[in-house]
């Protein structure tokens, strides 16, 4: 599972990523450019109704790059059924060599009651938008035995003393809003909805023995 993150700038894991036996990546996070530290090879593509055109309108990078290819859009309801099925299916006709898929309303309701088990939080009292990695760490969880997350940092991570400098939120925006500034916003903001990606990295902790899962660059250890 290959996050989004600067932290993967410079690694040079994509030798060791495209060795996997199934890469599954999130949004419109490109390799072109990139392959020296996140790999080529991609399986999955797990993406959020947001990133619906920026992944169709490349289909050089996103659709047609590898032989076999999965997307998996996922989306609030109302705006997944009145616009964005019809594009996904025209989508589908277009490029035969993939495979489309969205994530159902039961299915949604699903990752809904899970936030709400986990973290005692009903997601929309509390105002919070579910993020792709949540999505992504779910289908991760049924499909994989195993499962090495790169690049995804800790609950903790943030409020360390010794925290590094800051660091792009996505490794293809340079100039995105550092990552800790991001992750701390959207985790206490009281206006509006918004993803808590702190609260959901300490579920991702919980699970990491339940579900033999991973972390590196950085290590959760």
């Amino acid at each position: 599972m290959i996050t989004s993150s600067s932290h993967l700038l410079g690694s040079k894991l994509g030798p060791v990523i495209d060795q996997a036996e199934c890469v599954i990546r999130m949004n419109d996070a490109p390799t072109t450019g990139y392959a020296a530290d996140v790999g080529n090879k991609t399986t999955f593509r797990v993406a959020a109704h947001s990133s619906l055109f920026r992944v169709l309108r490349k289909p050089q990078e996103f659709v047609n790059k590898t032989p076999d290819n999965t997307i998996i859009f996922w989306g609030p309801e109302g705006r997944m059924q009145k616009i964005l099925n019809k594009v996904i299916q025209r989508a589908a006709l277009s490029f035969p060599n993939v495979s489309f898929f969205v994530v159902t309303v039961e299915r949604m309701h699903q990752f809904d009651a899970l936030f709400r088990k986990e973290t005692g939080k009903d997601r929309e009292l509390s105002r919070s938008w579910l993020s792709t990695g949540w999505f992504t760490m779910g289908i991760a969880i049924e499909l994989c035995d195993r499962i090495h997350v790169y690049g995804m940092i800790p609950a903790n991570y943030c409020i360390r003393k010794s925290r590094a400098h800051k660091m792009p939120y996505h490794y293809y925006e340079p100039k995105s809003p550092d990552e800790c500034v991001t992750y701390i916003h959207n985790e206490w903001s009281k206006k509006g909805y918004h993803h808590r990606f702190i609260t959901e990295k300490r579920v991702f902790a919980k699970w990491a023995s339940l579900y033999n899962i991973t972390f590196s660059h950085p290590s959760w250890n």
